[in-house]
């Protein structure tokens, strides 16, 4: 592709950033919306060059979350599960695991499939609780109770 490594690490974590601002921010312009969106994308096609599961997993999840964020179903699951067996397949640990179910959650919800998404609140629940880092299980902990409202929890 002709950009060497370090350019695609500093374009997926500046993406990633990017991405993380989009979210956070209320009342998003269309054109933001959409800027979120391939910011997403962008980050996880740089990330493909030189991160590890982790990062994929991680990049996977967000797109998932932005879709999820738009209305948008079918991608939201596409990418929720492609986080999910990022985790599965590398053991990433609870942390990720049960952001992956998470977004699996989020995904149902936005369609009312009330069942799936109550199960996978319940594996991203029993997940947080095997998480001994306070922090991160909190972090976690809040995203899961903003399922529902299918919101970002500052």
């Amino acid at each position: 592709m002709g950009i060497d490594q370090e350019t695609h690490k500093k374009l997926a974590v500046n993406l990633f950033n990017r991405t993380w601002d989009l979210i956070e921010k209320v009342n998003k312009s269309e054109d933001e919306k959409d800027e979120m969106m391939y910011s997403a994308i962008a980050s996880r096609f740089h990330w493909g060059f030189v991160g590890t599961p982790l990062q994929f997993a991680r990049g996977e999840w967000q797109i998932s979350r932005v879709y999820s964020l738009l209305g948008r179903h079918e991608p939201a699951f596409h990418h929720a599960r492609k986080s999910l067996e990022f985790c599965i397949e590398n053991n990433l640990g609870d942390f990720d695991l049960g952001f992956a179910y998470e977004a699996l959650a989020r995904s149902y919800a936005l369609i009312e499939v009330e069942e799936e998404s109550r199960r996978y609140i319940q594996l991203a629940q029993e997940a947080a609780t095997k998480i001994s880092n306070v922090e991160n299980r909190e972090w976690l902990e809040k995203n899961i109770h903003s399922v529902e409202t299918n919101s970002i929890p500052l």
